[in-house]
């Protein structure tokens, strides 16, 4: 396979290295939103979130948490955002699951965001019955 984030993953390429286990390595993003921008690596190779175990998931959260808190302590960020995109349609540009989490700081002019909408009860109601029928 020629994945380059398994390559990062597993110590092929040289990164700016935050944090290793046996499970996940977490790097510096090249490209950041803010100072502190990390990437949470999954040494197993998933296209995505969905194709994670949840083992592994549910770890990748709570790295995440702590991560997040880590630069809140060393590099003063005042909150963080974690975000994992899955699909083309979502931003995914990687297709290795990777999770961001992102320091923010008072000063910063830029945010993830979104413009709310306003939500008919009915669509609300049919929308939740769409997608609890696909769980598996």
């Amino acid at each position: 396979m020629d994945c380059i984030f398994c390559k990062i993953a597993n110590g092929e390429i040289v990164s700016d290295t935050v944090f290793e286990d046996k499970d996940f390595r977490v790097i510096l993003d090249l490209s950041p939103a803010s100072k502190g921008h990390m990437l949470i690596l999954p040494k197993v190779h998933a296209r995505d979130i969905t194709e994670l175990s949840e083992d592994i998931a549910g770890r990748a959260i709570v790295l995440a948490g702590k991560l997040g808190k880590a630069a809140m302590v060393g590099l003063g960020a005042t909150g963080f955002n974690t975000l994992a995109n899955t699909g083309e349609s979502a931003g995914q540009t990687v297709f290795h699951c990777h999770i961001h989490v992102i320091p923010r700081y008072d000063d910063a002019s830029s945010i993830v965001s979104w413009t709310p909408k306003k939500s008919e009860k009915e669509v609300q109601k049919e929308t939740a019955k769409k997608i609890s029928e696909s769980l598996r």
